[in-house]
Order: structure tokens, then C-alpha cells, then sequence
């Protein structure tokens, strides 16, 4: 069974920065694409970022574009997601997730295509 461990998360200020890190056992990390999700209080979970299963192609929301980073170390099993000039709308509790398939060639930012996700982890950013 995959399991998957969010940290990184914190109460910060407007403009500040933090990264958040996802690691993941049970089974081969490499073979799969990862994303992070994220849900804030009374909303739909919503798709942030993915990168594939060898790194070489990522996806961001528009919200999040040119701020935040999507990045995986396959030698640690473990995926980043690093966040930039955070603005109080990024208030949410933030889900890292595993593809449910292998080698999936093309980047998929549904949450029905994610099998394995953590516990979550809360940012909140103040203004």
C-alpha cells in the first residue's frame, strides 16, 4: 500500500515563501506521476500542480503559475512543491497524490487519476 506523508506547511505572511514535501513508500515511487492538490474551507478540491513520472513535464493551475514549483527526487522517494509570493487566497489544506497508473505519458490534473493521497498538510497565509 502507498503511503504518502505531507510537511512543509505553516502560517505565513503575504509575500513570504514555503515548500512543502511529500514522501512516499510502498511501492515504486519513479513509475508514477505526482501531484498536489489542495482544498480550502467550503470549496471543491483543486488540481495545483503534476509532474510525470521521469520529471521532464509539469502542469500548474493558473492561480499558481510562475510561483510555484513543482519538483520530484526519485534517490529519496519524495516530491516539492515550492511556493512563492504566497497570497492569503493560497489559504488551504494542501494533498500530495499518486497517479494511479504507471507510465502515464501524458500529465493528468484529475483527481479521479490519483489512487494514493496523504493527510494533507495546512498553509495559511495571512495578509
Amino acid at each position: 500500500q502507498v503511503q504518502l506523508v505531507e510537511s512543509g506547511g505553516g502560517l505565513v505572511q503575504a509575500g513570504d515563501s514555503l515548500r512543502l514535501s511529500c514522501a512516499c513508500s510502498g511501492r515504486t515511487f519513479s513509475n508514477y506521476a505526482m501531484a498536489w492538490f489542495r482544498q480550502a474551507p467550503g470549496k471543491e478540491r483543486e488540481f495545483i500542480a503534476a509532474i510525470t513520472w521521469r520529471g521532464g513535464s509539469t502542469a500548474y493551475a493558473d492561480s499558481v503559475k510562475g510561483r510555484f514549483t513543482i519538483s520530484r527526487d526519485s534517490a529519496k522517494n519524495a516530491v516539492y512543491l515550492q511556493m512563492n509570493s504566497l497570497k492569503p487566497e493560497d489559504t488551504a489544506v494542501y494533498y500530495c497524490a499518486a497517479d494511479r497508473a504507471s507510465f502515464r505519458i501524458r500529465i493528468s490534473t484529475s483527481p479521479e487519476n490519483f489512487g494514493s493521497w496523504g493527510q494533507g498538510t495546512q498553509v495559511t497565509v495571512s495578509s
